[in-house]
């Protein structure tokens, strides 16, 4: 197919969902959906004509939405299948990280190597984390999204509500209460007690930290006892990029359920209710990508499109799932797809993900703000600079933890005396938050991983795997 006629389906299926949408909210409701359901069909002749995951991802979104606007029970019931989708997504990332680790550091570098990779990793991460912070900070003080709210300082109308209308966040256990962490236990999460237990937990960066000692040991050994356990974790490697390329085939249906539960629960009308701050979330995190990702990707001398081609599937599925690790092994494939050597790959992506959490700090200094607003409470610039730096640390402490945003969040209230009530006014709309969030997490590491491997001057040394190869010809 042309591109021009690509263009033209998808230019065709966007204005026909608008147009539906639009219609949808006032008295011509039938309409609305039929003209939604043509801009569906549009997108659908437009996926049978390609064979491409991405576009089947895509499609599956739309078909999400439209599943959890008109058939909410339905949507709901399908939860399901995007709960098997991450729970097979999930069985590869400790496998795929060990494996990946092992070769890359036994197989291809030294311990000198791996030092310099992980400076080089922590001075990148600070930077854009930095710059994540001073733009949510500055997003939300233009915006003032949370003057004139008013929201009350007691949280426990607003939880009993929200648990009433979700009772399912009940159970999961959706409002942690903060906990606290110094600087020694914030290093002892990182290093694994159990090797057993950090793989059930899905802790990923103590997983890296296994699999880093454990190839360093594995190199010092003689070539005639390190051979059998190098070719062991090669040969697991390549089984885990077969087995995330088999898992994928099930990904439009298990991101169309994630996103159809999504919108069931929580409706489009929490959209206009909090609005504004989902406007201003969205503006901060496209300028992020704007002001701190396209020029850290400029110096480095990334091609900018071809690194967005091969990001928009993970991406799409972080999107969709609202979970970075659901992305994390397509994400590691794309980028050594991309040009990326598989040693770089393993140690900078799986370390991102507890360092380089961009698009969470931008949305801590943002809210953090935005109670403060919303409680009527003015905060001085250098109170402001005091909260960035405290975020700066706190939103690093709690990597690997369920709903641990909300979890820094309460802590940082708690800190500079802010009150809890407005922090629940966001779990309104905290699932259309996270999507935008964990997409510029998983978009973030992807760079960083090509732009350390540009800084060591191995970008595009090493050719890809033959199981990684064909996700080339996906995206192209």
């Amino acid at each position: 197919m042309l591109k021009s006629q690509r263009h033209l389906f998808i230019a065709v299926g966007i204005v026909l969902y608008a147009l539906g949408a639009i219609f949808a909210q006032q008295s011509f409701s039938h309409a609305g959906e039929a003209i939604r359901l043509a801009g569906i069909a549009a997108f659908l002749a437009y996926a049978l004509r390609r064979r491409s995951l991405t576009v089947w991802i895509f499609f599956g979104m739309i078909a999400g939405v439209e599943l959890g606007l008109d058939a909410p029970h339905l949507a709901s019931s399908l939860r399901v299948l995007s709960d098997i989708f991450l729970r097979l997504i999930k069985v590869i990332v400790a496998p795929l990280i060990f494996g990946t680790l092992v070769t890359g550091i036994c197989g291809h570098g030294q311990l000198r190597s791996v030092g310099r990779l992980g400076l080089k990793s922590l001075i990148y991460f600070e930077v854009l984390t930095t710059v994540a912070l001073v733009i949510g900070l500055v997003a939300i003080n233009i915006s003032k999204a949370g003057v004139g709210l008013n929201a009350p300082a007691d949280s426990s109308a607003i939880v009993a509500q929200h648990l009433e209308a979700h009772p399912a966040h009940s159970e999961a256990g959706a409002l942690p209460q903060p906990e606290t962490l110094n600087w020694q236990q914030f290093l002892l999460r990182i290093f694994p007690e159990n090797i057993a237990k950090a793989v059930a937990d899905n802790q990923i960066l103590q997983v890296a930290v296994f699999a880093i000692l454990f190839g360093l040991a594995l190199g010092r050994l003689s070539e005639e006892k390190r051979a059998p356990l190098l070719r062991l974790a090669e040969s697991l490697t390549e089984t885990m990029f077969a087995f995330t390329n088999l898992v994928m085939y099930f990904a439009p249906i298990g991101v169309g359920a994630a996103l159809a539960y999504t919108i069931a629960h929580s409706g489009l009308g929490v959209i206009l209710n909090l609005g504004k701050l989902l406007l201003t979330l969205y503006a901060a995190l496209i300028a992020f990508g704007l002001l701190g990702m396209l020029p850290a990707a400029l110096l480095a001398r990334i091609p900018v499109r071809r690194f967005l081609a091969f990001v928009a599937e993970p991406a799409t599925i972080a999107f969709a799932t609202s979970t970075s690790e659901a992305a994390l092994p397509r994400a590691m494939e794309a980028m050594e797809a991309f040009g990326v050597p598989r040693k770089i790959v393993a140690f900078v992506i799986p370390t991102g993900y507890s360092f380089n959490l961009a698009g969470s700090a931008l949305y801590l200094a943002l809210a953090s703000i935005f109670v403060a607003q919303a409680a009527g409470i003015h905060l001085s610039l250098s109170q402001q600079i005091v909260m960035l730096g405290t975020l700066m640390l706190t939103s690093k402490g709690v990597a690997g933890v369920p709903r641990a945003v909300l979890v820094v969040l309460l802590a940082t209230a708690s800190i500079f005396g802010l009150p809890e009530g407005p922090i629940f006014v966001l779990l309104g709309i905290d699932a259309l938050m996270d999507m935008g969030r964990t997409v510029v997490n998983v978009v973030g590491n992807c760079l960083a991983s090509a732009v350390v491997a540009r800084w060591e001057g191995e970008f595009g040394s090493e050719l890809p795997s033959p199981e990684v190869r064909s996700m080339v010809t996906d995206v192209q």
